[in-house]
């Protein structure tokens, strides 16, 4: 399992719209300024489905992560699984008005673990930055 984290200074109620309105996932949904998420849907709910298209923006490539949600807790828990079957969570925190994100998942087996360690936690960064500045 793959996990990574940040610690926000925002509300949970902040925290929650930002990371699950589709509006937002695509101001924040991307590892570097060299991408970004040109489409998202969410239907946050049990068996809802969501899909998040990421795409260099030089168009030299690009991919979809979608799945189904599998479990939710309102504020508190997500947990999902991908059209690959693979598992995911992601957990939520609040403490002295500072969120914690956690988010634990299954990697892929084409890419390393590092790499996706690395853009994983560089998206959960991004998220903080947005999120602090919203």
């Amino acid at each position: 399992m793959i996990s990574v984290q940040t610690i926000i200074n925002a509300s949970i109620e902040k925290v929650w719209e930002l990371w699950t309105l589709p509006q937002h996932i695509i101001k924040w949904n991307y590892p570097s300024q060299e991408w970004h998420t040109t489409f998202a849907e969410n239907n946050l709910s049990i068996n809802g489905k969501f899909k998040y298209t990421m795409q260099a923006k030089d168009q030299s490539t690009g991919f979809d992560f979608e799945g189904i949600y599998t479990n939710l807790k309102d504020f508190s828990l997500i947990e999902y699984q991908l059209f690959d079957n693979r598992k995911g969570s992601i957990h939520f925190e609040e403490n002295n008005g500072l969120v914690t994100i956690s988010e634990i998942f299954e990697p892929n087996i084409h890419d390393s673990e590092n790499m996706q360690i690395e853009w994983c936690q560089a998206v959960i960064d991004n998220f903080k930055k947005y999120a602090e500045l919203h």
